[in-house]
C-alpha cells in the first residue's frame, strides 16, 4: 500500500504564496505521474497540475504562470508552489500519485487526504 501525506495548506491573503507538499510512503516499487487537484465547495474536483516521471508538466489554464509543480524522486515527494493567490483558488487540494508496489503489480492511483487552502483578506 502507498500512503500520501499532504501538508502546507492554510490561510493566506490575496497575492500571497503557499507551498504544498505531498510525501508518498509505504511499499513503493515505482511512481509514475504525480499531480495536484482541488475541489471548491459545491464544485467538482478539478486538475491543477501534473508532472510525469521524466519531468513533463501540465497546468490548468487558471493557474499557469502562478503555480509550479515539481517533484523530488529521492523523497517520493511532489510539491506545488503557489504565488499570486486569488480568492478563487480557495479549495481543498488533493495530491494524486500513480504507483505500483512491485514489478508485477498493476499501476494504481492513490489520493491524499486533502489540505485546505483559503485565500481571503
Amino acid at each position: 500500500q502507498v500512503r500520501l501525506v499532504e501538508s502546507g495548506g492554510g490561510l493566506v491573503q490575496p497575492g500571497g504564496s503557499l507551498r504544498l507538499s505531498c510525501a508518498a510512503s509505504g511499499t513503493i516499487f515505482s511512481i509514475a505521474a504525480m499531480g495536484w487537484y482541488r475541489q471548491a465547495p459545491g464544485k467538482q474536483r478539478e486538475l491543477v497540475a501534473t508532472i510525469t516521471s521524466d519531468g513533463r508538466r501540465n497546468y490548468a489554464d487558471s493557474v499557469k504562470d502562478r503555480f509550479t509543480i515539481f517533484r523530488d524522486n529521492t523523497k517520493n515527494t511532489v510539491y506545488l508552489h503557489m504565488i499570486s493567490l486569488k480568492p478563487e483558488d480557495t479549495a481543498v487540494y488533493f495530491c494524486k500519485v500513480g504507483a505500483r508496489d512491485s514489478s508485477r503489480s498493476l499501476w494504481k492511483d492513490y489520493w491524499g487526504q486533502g489540505t485546505q487552502v483559503t485565500v481571503s483578506s
